[in-house]
């Protein structure tokens, strides 16, 4: 649930705009001073901006994930300033826009994944990057008084199903730059080595479904578009028609075509047809992989999809990570499956590469330091344990200065770095879905 500021010279710029789902308003390191009360969505509190909303130059979405740019829809109002996005998330935004009636009032300036834009006094280049989503990108956020290298979502890929491989040259170019400070994914920073390629994912779940002769489920996070081009492949080669059960897939499927992101030569069938096929003729891609009680694959659970219906001899595959917190829910939804005799793979229990991260790991964040040699380590995107793992991966990757703080905490970064507790009132609102 990503919402960052940055600040100079009287002028505020921020970049990424989420939400999460089914959380408490209080974060669970801090539940001691309030209840758990869980709700559907909720968004960062904005309060602080929306203040001083006449000196906010802009918000640049990094990619089209729930946690980055989810809450545009449900706090635009209170912000009223243009929205810069790659044509793929700017697509993505426009159709959550259109749901609340507010598609014609936002303005959306596309750019292109190695743009440049003035936004008041910070000068803004996008760096095309590889994540498990169309066009993501890192932010060179450059000021009279330093550069500010952010990351945003990424990993290493060398071999994406969309867009270009990891170029390492655009990152150490950055050297070059006097990069004041990283600000930086904290999400698999502790977990050594480096994260697996989402090419590999087509040979993992290709050899775990060419022996399966019933039915075949696979659940997966809906915007990962490239996981459903390999799974569309994998049907393919294994003799067997795929359709998406779930509107957030069909959305998002109906967006990579609408961008061009799809290939041709990929095709599904209709979601109507799927359950009159034979057994081993199915593959079925479904919404809930989280354990959510309104998403396709618990429907499929508790036997009351209407498109499908499994049974013993079927197998449902999750092509996902079980997202801290929700494992009570996903481990419902197999006991369910299990009950009525459907087999089920969980990505933590394969030896094969079921499910790949779209996260840096340890090596990872170590070559990104090496590579940019930034004067200060910022750590974010993740719980307070990855935050302090990160900071150790920079100091050992030669940068002294890190900062390790929680929402609220001021960074101030020049002329001299420091950071400041609990400066601005932060926290969590919920959000109406309508």
């Amino acid at each position: 649930m990503n919402l960052n500021l940055y600040g100079h010279d009287g002028k505020w710029l921020m970049v990424d705009c989420g939400i999460s789902f089914d959380e408490p308003l209080v974060p669970a390191y801090r539940q001691a001073q309030s209840d758990a009360t869980r709700h559907e969505v909720v968004a960062p509190d904005p309060s602080f901006i929306v203040r001083q909303r006449e000196n906010l130059c802009g918000l640049v979405i990094t990619h089209a994930h729930e946690d980055h740019i989810g809450a545009v829809p449900y706090l635009w109002q209170r912000f009223q300033c243009a929205v810069y996005a790659t044509p793929f998330t700017a697509e993505v935004l426009r159709r959550k826009l259109a749901q609340r009636g507010l598609d014609q009032r936002v303005p959306i300036i596309e750019v292109g994944t190695s743009a440049t834009a003035q936004l008041g006094p910070f000068t803004l280049r996008w760096m095309a990057i590889t994540h498990s989503v169309p066009e993501p990108s890192a932010l060179l956020i450059q000021t009279k008084v330093g550069n500010i290298f952010h990351t945003a979502d990424w990993k290493i890929d060398a071999q994406p199903v969309t867009g270009k491989p990891f170029n390492p040259e655009v990152f150490q170019a950055l050297a070059g730059e006097s990069v004041l400070a990283m600000v930086g994914d904290s999400t698999n920073a502790t977990k050594d080595g480096f994260s697996v390629s989402e090419r590999n994912c087509f040979d993992g779940l290709f050899a775990t479904i060419k022996p399966l002769s019933g039915r075949v489920v696979v659940s997966c996070f809906g915007s990962n578009i490239a996981r459903l081009i390999t799974l569309a492949r994998v049907a393919k080669k294994t003799g067997r028609y795929m359709a998406l059960l779930g509107r957030s897939l069909v959305n998002m499927h109906s967006i990579a075509r609408h961008t061009g992101v799809w290939p041709e030569d990929v095709e599904l069938i209709d979601p109507r047809h799927i359950g009159y096929l034979p057994p081993e003729e199915v593959l079925a891609v479904a919404t809930g992989s989280q354990g959510e009680p309104r998403a396709a694959l618990n429907r499929l659970a508790l036997d009351s999809h209407p498109d499908l219906t499994l049974g013993k001899g079927d197998t449902v595959i999750f092509s996902s990570i079980v997202i801290p917190g929700n494992e009570a829910e996903v481990a419902r939804l197999v006991s369910r499956f299990q009950g009525r005799g459907i087999t089920t793979i969980q990505s933590e229990d394969s030896l094969l590469p079921i499910h790949a991260s779209g996260h840096p790991y340890a090596e990872e964040l170590k070559l990104m330091y090496r590579w940019v040699k930034p004067q200060i380590a910022i750590p974010v995107h993740g719980e307070p344990e990855h935050l302090r793992a990160h900071a150790d991966i920079a100091l050992a990757s030669g940068v002294r200065k890190h900062y390790v703080g929680l929402n609220g905490d001021l960074y101030r970064l020049a002329p001299q770095a420091g950071i400041r507790r609990g400066v601005i009132r932060t926290g969590r609102i919920p959000v109406a879905q309508n």
